[in-house]
């Protein structure tokens, strides 16, 4: 069985790497991994698409935590910081018919990220939580993880509501996620608020360098505009911690 397992996994590595492509966006170049991209026109802007490659990554309904917040985004090539500030704006919708009954157009960011996809740290978020009538489905708008080893559901068992918060976001809006990373603190600014709307203190992840990914999940269109690296620190500057 063990063995079974194995080769399931390096199947879905390999399938990974064999479909990988590059696209050029707003200057940069950038690696597919596990997701379809795409330069759209979206209300008279030319726009980044991203949706999940189901073919190269599949989702499985009744392996829902191992088959989600995983290896499935668009990693900027030929970058490495280790702290810094950047933002982008995000706009998601849900596919229709979704793959996923309770898809929440899951949209975000990945950082210090390895190239080798073996760790990374990562803020998204569920923008239609954001306005649920139900306030425990508010309270899951903006979520943190790491891999390996701490997705949602790890984390929610392990400190409820630490990881995740409310925000007042929604679907088909723009939305500007600004992250400032810092030793083991991120943060994470929305929509040019003042003061930060989600603080992890103390990340849980192993990557201390790495690159900048875009991130969806299953059942979403996702859109991006504006990516800005406002400040970085370079492993070559400042050392992998």
């Amino acid at each position: 069985m063990r063995r079974s397992v194995t080769l399931l996994l390096l199947s879905v590595v390999c399938a990974s790497r064999a479909a990988a492509a590059t696209i050029e966006w707003d200057g940069r170049t950038f690696e597919t991994v596990n997701v379809k991209a795409a330069i759209v026109n979206l209300r008279g802007e030319q726009v980044l698409k991203l949706e999940r490659d189901l073919q190269s990554f599949p989702f499985d309904p009744t392996r829902e935590v191992e088959t989600v917040d995983d290896r499935h985004y668009l990693r900027l090539k030929g970058f490495d910081f280790t702290d810094g500030i950047f933002e982008v704006k995000v706009l998601s919708r849900v596919q229709q018919p979704s793959p996923f009954p309770r898809a929440q157009g899951f949209i975000g960011v990945y950082f210090r990220a390895q190239h080798d996809d073996s760790a990374f740290e990562s803020i998204y978020l569920r923008p239609n939580c954001g306005r649920s009538a139900i306030q425990a489905m508010r309270n899951h708008s903006v979520q943190y993880f790491a891999l390996p080893g701490f997705k949602f559901a790890e984390l929610r068992k392990e400190a409820p509501g630490l990881y995740e918060t409310y925000a007042d976001i929604g679907l088909d809006e723009w939305i500007t996620m600004r992250i400032h990373v810092a030793g083991e603190r991120a943060e994470l600014y929305l929509n040019d608020a003042r003061y930060p709307s989600f603080i992890v203190n103390k990340m849980k992840g192993t990557s201390r360098a790495g690159t900048i990914g875009l991130y969806v999940d299953i059942g979403t269109e996702g859109y991006f505009k504006d990516l800005r690296i406002i400040s970085s620190i370079h492993p070559a500057q400042g050392g992998a911690r």
